[in-house]
């Protein structure tokens, strides 16, 4: 008699294969895809909600899976395709929008938040905007409410509740906010929208900024606790161009725009006191702590304020740190100029731009690292999503 076959290895709990799976990291999406593909019962695990709970739950934040970027105005090489400016820093690979014939001519990059990106085509009046979500390639298009001399727009879930690990296909809010002319100088106006329904909410209370002339700034906003912020210049000369051939060392005067989504109104935020000229070396961040925070370079000095509510009740400025990046980053010619181009909204992380590339920063432990050679990028978008297979 043949010998008996040896006995079979007895199955591991599924709890116990979660554990050793939700523990790849997932800045490195390509682990689980793989491990999907290994067999049927593994697909029907890790593609399951009990384990993409446990996944996000034991990570936390999204990682950030690549990042898009904008030029300067008139600065943009010209493009022999119409696909999305997108840089993968991990092995994900987007789904490029689907082209139809109203696809936009141009995707000029405007917001990315939860999992989703917002672009602009400004070449048709009034202006498209278009929601594209990179993992499944779908998107959603709308025609600007307005056309006023200055306009700026984001993204964001529209999920009451959300913690935004994984709602890229839940529903989604636009908010468009510009700046026209009236009878008293420059004011302010803004619009929701659900592109679902394709219909722009009624403009809210219109806000008068006692300006002569103002501009948004072509830099990314941020969201915090149910509001926008975007940032203003004020008294802007378009006359006086720097050697990088940007228009803004004419700016007076930098203001922020607040947009409250719960009261639908729109309120003023000064700024920490900065230099004139200093714009462009600007930008807002949404701090780790929940504060709004406001970082720029003079020369080569980081300086970083933080918005913090007082004992009275009333919110005030606080420098938070003074950072000499010629100490703490690779500059080869220091006489170059040093720009911010964007941040990691909940996180302390900040891209900054040299003669030399790219960095990011994480301004809390000062830990770097190189993200990418050296461009003239005006903004960048981290996109930050979790990239779980799909069964």
């Amino acid at each position: 008699m043949p010998p008996p076959p040896p006995p079979q290895n007895p199955a591991l709990p599924e709890e116990l294969i979660e554990d050793i799976f939700i523990r790849l990291p997932a800045d490195e999406p390509e682990f689980l895809v793989r491990a999907s593909l290994a067999n049927k019962h593994w697909l029907g695990l890790l593609t399951g909600h009990r384990f993409r709970g446990r996944y996000h739950d034991f990570h936390g934040s999204p990682p950030m899976l690549g990042f898009l970027y904008s030029w300067p105005p008139d600065h943009a090489p010209k493009k022999k395709n119409n696909i999305p400016y997108f840089v993968p820093t991990t092995k994900f690979n987007t789904r490029i929008p689907d082209e139809r014939e109203d696809a936009v001519s141009k995707y000029s990059t405007w917001d990315c938040r939860h999992g989703r990106v917002l672009f602009c085509d400004m070449d048709m009046v009034p202006m498209q905007l278009t929601v594209w979500n990179p993992m499944t390639g779908c998107r959603t298009s709308i025609r600007a409410p307005v056309d006023y001399h200055s306009q700026r727009a984001a993204v964001a879930c529209a999920v009451s509740g959300c913690d935004h690990r994984a709602c890229h296909e839940g529903p989604f809010r636009v908010v468009f906010v510009s700046l026209g002319y009236g009878d008293g100088g420059c004011v302010a106006y803004a619009h929701v929208s659900l592109p679902e329904m394709g219909e722009w909410s009624q403009e809210c209370s219109t806000l008068d900024l006692e300006a002569d002339d103002a501009s948004i700034v072509d830099k990314p906003s941020v969201f915090i606790q149910d509001a926008f912020y975007f940032m203003l210049t004020y008294d802007y000369d378009e006359d006086d161009d720097d050697d990088d051939g940007d228009d803004d060392d004419g700016v007076d005067e930098i203001v922020i725009l607040k947009y409250d989504l719960a009261f639908n109104c729109l309120s003023l935020v000064i700024a920490p006191p900065v230099e004139a000229g200093l714009a462009c070396d600007a930008i807002l961040m949404a701090m780790e702590d929940g504060n709004l925070g406001f970082a720029y370079v003079d020369r080569l000095i980081l300086n970083l304020w933080s918005r913090q509510m007082g004992s009275s009740g009333a919110a005030a400025w606080s420098q938070r740190r003074v950072i000499d990046l010629k100490e703490l980053l690779p500059i080869q010619n220091p006489k170059k100029r040093i720009r911010l181009i964007g941040s990691v909204e909940c996180h302390d992380i900040i891209f900054v731009t040299t003669d030399v590339g790219i960095y990011e920063i994480n301004i809390k432990s000062l830990q770097w690292k190189k993200l990418w050679k050296r461009e003239d990028y005006r903004a960048l978008f981290p996109y930050m999503s979790f990239n779980n297979p799909r069964g």
